[in-house]
């Protein structure tokens, strides 16, 4: 039997979830950031107590950065990386253990006040770490060039422990584990997103015979972009009062703009799947500005600019991956029906209301409990037309 056949063969012999990374950790992700954003809405709203050991904005925070994020980046590094070294997937027991540790891991914080904060920890950091260690071995033994990404999870387990070490009262500057969290995210953002959103684009445009002006391969001013916006993140992360980080933020988001602008993302109206890529990352220069200039103009709220970051690159990013991932790996045609653009138009005006929440003259907690349902029907709608995409089997028979 040819490798191929018997590879397809023990492939099949999975049930369809653990065929592939995207599958349980795409499902689990979504599943996680509707829940979590229900509770926090309860908590806030002072309808409930959550049993965590930290605070209720802290959870909240940690749980939508290193908890719904871990999941997608599980989720999409177990899917590329076999696309990146031509080995073998992740999958069978092996994905079903690690999806397992994931799980776990939201339990035990969640729950960590009842059952100990140390194994809810040790749980939550061991998740990042084995999958840095299974992502790092797989990359390693096909000396493949995608080792910094595999760097970046390790730098994002860091980043959770940090965040656990000031929540025990540690001698760790306050904010710094979830801003370095947060800059590893962005960072993977604007590299990715450097590479598939002008492709994605291109490639459509060719297809339609629109051959005028087609976005180019990185090149040296990428690169500078990258860079700048690699070391302002950087000195925000270390130190974020300071002019400086200000000053830093405001150049980088404005290198993200031309930068996006020379990807010609308003020629794709016509395929919102291409679109919403240039949609969800046009909130990171916008963020970007707003963070810096937050340092300098006192009527710029910094929780709107972390928000632009958070609930509008972040979210819309990751969603507008995660649709399109699962209908090109589960055999889909590559079409955003009217429930995948009805999940682009909830998050998106999610994150708008969110973002817009301190400068409304409304009641600040009605509009982030708006802005939550909003939100948080992005990701259920998903589970809902896509749930039984990521959990049944392919419609042609291929695992």
């Amino acid at each position: 039997m040819r490798p191929e056949n018997d590879r397809h063969d023990r492939l099949m012999r999975l049930p369809p979830v653990l065929r592939g990374g995207f599958r349980p950790f795409f499902f689990l992700g979504a599943l996680w950031a509707m829940i979590v954003v229900a509770l926090w809405m309860l908590a806030l709203a002072g309808t409930i107590t959550l049993p965590t050991y930290l605070d209720p904005l802290a959870w909240h925070r940690h749980e939508m950065l290193f908890g719904y994020l871990g999941a997608v980046i599980a989720g999409f590094l177990m899917t590329a990386i076999p696309n990146w070294t031509g080995r073998l997937p992740i999958a069978g027991a092996r994905l079903a253990g690690l999806a397992g540790l994931w799980i776990a891991a939201r339990l035990a914080i969640l729950l960590s006040a009842v059952i100990g904060a140390l194994p809810a920890i040790a749980l939550d950091v061991g998740f990042l770490a084995t999958l840095a260690f299974v992502a790092a071995r797989e990359v390693l033994a096909a000396k493949n060039r995608n080792l910094p990404v595999v760097v970046a999870v390790g730098l994002f387990g860091i980043a959770d422990a940090l965040d656990h070490a000031e929540a025990l009262g540690a001698a760790v500057p306050a904010g710094l584990g979830w801003r370095l969290g947060f800059a590893v995210i962005l960072m993977l953002v604007s590299l990715i997103g450097g590479r598939i959103i002008p492709s994605f684009t291109r490639n459509w445009l060719s297809k339609r015979g629109d051959v005028k002006g087609l976005p180019s391969q990185p090149d040296r001013f990428d690169i500078a972009t990258l860079a700048t916006t690699a070391v302002a993140l950087l000195a925000w992360t270390a130190l974020p009062d300071t002019a400086v980080s200000g000053g830093l933020l405001i150049a980088a988001g404005l290198l993200q703009m031309v930068r996006l602008a020379r990807w010609s993302g308003w020629r794709t109206w016509r395929e919102s799947l291409v679109l919403i890529l240039h949609i969800a990352y046009v909130w990171l220069p916008l963020g970007l500005l707003l963070l810096g200039a937050s340092r300098f103009v006192w009527c710029i709220p910094r929780s709107s600019a972390v928000h632009a970051l958070a609930a509008g690159a972040l979210a819309s990013m990751t969603l507008a991956v995660m649709t399109r991932a699962t209908l090109g790996h589960t055999g889909r045609e590559l079409r955003a029906d009217g429930a995948t653009q009805a999940i682009y138009l909830l998050v998106t005006l999610g994150a708008v209301v969110r973002f817009a929440a301190p400068m409304l003259p409304f009641d600040y907690i009605a509009t982030v409990a708006l802005a939550g349902l909003l939100w948080g029907g992005a990701f259920l709608l998903y589970l809902l037309s896509y749930g039984p995409k990521l959990l049944g089997p392919r419609p042609d028979g291929r695992p």
